[in-house]
């Protein structure tokens, strides 16, 4: 019989956790605490290094039929508009790198990962919140709410920055509040003026701000994120608080035409609180006996490398290596799990980090932004190219 893998969390890390478990030769089990199956409405950035392992698994002509696969990524000047710097995407980093860069619609992405997971063979369930938590010699042991507990060979954490299961096992604390306020919206490109239609992605810089704009689904939309620091008035856990356009708008400030254009052209706004967890300090944060965590259950970061589903793929990749030494009795379900964290707790760390500079980088203001965009004219494409993460 295979083995049993319990994953809680049925969003993008749990769905690929699924996939690569069920190829390592385990029997996946997806408890989804939601109604069904689905994922909120925003965008999201794939570098090769998730792209390579969607292809690997032989997700790669599903990606495509969603996606859309920018040829530029332009650095601009959020107070005047002006071109700092540019990164060659499209054919140029597929070369490079062997996988291509593409931006989607989340609940694209999601799509592709249910389908897959479930051409796998995972089980999956709705409904169905693991409350409680316990650990035995030989399983790990959940319980949704009642009586009845459910008995599996290894647990996985994959229920996001307010985690459950991280609460059960490490109790330590919630996700601190950033500062950050994220406002996104989505925008059918047809129903924009020429002049704001775009199929690269765009960052815009400026003081306590930045704004990141690319294309979805096939180019058909464009999905816009101003993030701005500032009063935290949003509900801390929800992620899909309606926001007023005047709001990011007195947020934005003087900002140069163009981006006051698109917040105007762009009327319904969603809000949220973006929340952080320390970088990663060891394997003993990821891992615990036959429990490990994943995504941003174990590392949430900030999305100013873009790279929180792609950490998450690239963690469920690696757990899936590690569970096949299970299978094959070359380790035991928890020496597999602590395998996994100390391969990934290292880059995932970096990563938090990485993100975390960016951030000030980012929204730096007086002679630290003026320093920032000399670099950038100057230096171009080799601070905006990241070879030690997409390779």
């Amino acid at each position: 019989m295979s083995k049993q893998v319990l994953i809680a969390g049925a969003g993008m890390g749990g769905l690929a956790a699924a996939i690569a478990s069920a190829r390592a030769g385990w029997h996946p089990r997806v408890f989804e605490q939601a109604d069904g199956f689905g994922e909120a409405g925003a965008g999201i950035q794939l570098g090769p290094n998730a792209t390579r392992v969607l292809e690997a698994w032989g997700l790669g002509t599903a990606l495509a039929r969603v996606a859309a696969f920018p040829q530029r990524l332009a650095v601009r000047s959020a107070g005047n508009g002006e071109v700092l710097a540019q990164l060659m995407l499209g054919p140029a980093l597929l070369e490079r790198y062997g996988a291509p860069y593409a931006t989607l619609h989340r609940a694209d992405l999601h799509r592709v990962l249910l389908d897959g997971a479930a051409d796998a063979g995972a089980e999956l369930l709705v409904q169905a919140r693991i409350e409680r938590v316990r650990e035995a010699p030989d399983a790990v042991l959940v319980s949704l709410g009642g009586p009845t507990e459910i008995e599996g060979d290894a647990l996985v954490g994959a229920d996001g920055l307010w985690s459950r299961v991280r609460q059960e096992i490490w109790a330590d604390g919630p996700p601190v509040s950033t500062g950050h306020l994220a406002y996104r919206t989505l925008v059918a490109q047809q129903d924009l003026p020429k002049s704001l239609r775009s199929d690269e992605v765009t960052v815009w810089l400026g003081p306590r701000l930045h704004v990141v704009t690319y294309p979805v689904r096939g180019g058909d939309w464009l999905n816009v994120v101003a993030i701005v620091q500032g009063a935290l008035t949003a509900e801390p856990e929800a992620w899909d608080q309606a926001a007023a356009a005047g709001d990011l708008q007195q947020a934005l400030g003087a900002t140069c035409a163009a981006l006051q254009e698109l917040v105007q052209a762009a009327p319904d706004w969603l809000l949220w609180v973006l929340h952080e967890r320390p970088p990663l300090k060891g394997a003993q944060a990821m891992s615990h006996g036959r429990v490990a965590l994943l995504g941003d259950a174990a590392h949430p970061m900030r999305p100013y490398l873009a790279q929180g589903a792609g950490m998450a793929i690239e963690d469920a990749q690696e757990l899936g290596r590690c569970l096949a030494m299970a299978r094959d009795r070359i380790a035991d379900p928890a020496t597999a799990l602590r395998r996994y964290a100390l391969n990934r707790w290292e880059r995932c760390a970096r990563v938090q980090r990485q993100a975390e500079r960016n951030g000030r980088i980012f929204h730096a203001t007086g002679p630290v932004q003026w320093g920032r965009d000399l670099s950038l004219r100057l230096l171009g494409e080799r601070l905006l190219d990241q070879p030690w993460l997409y390779r």
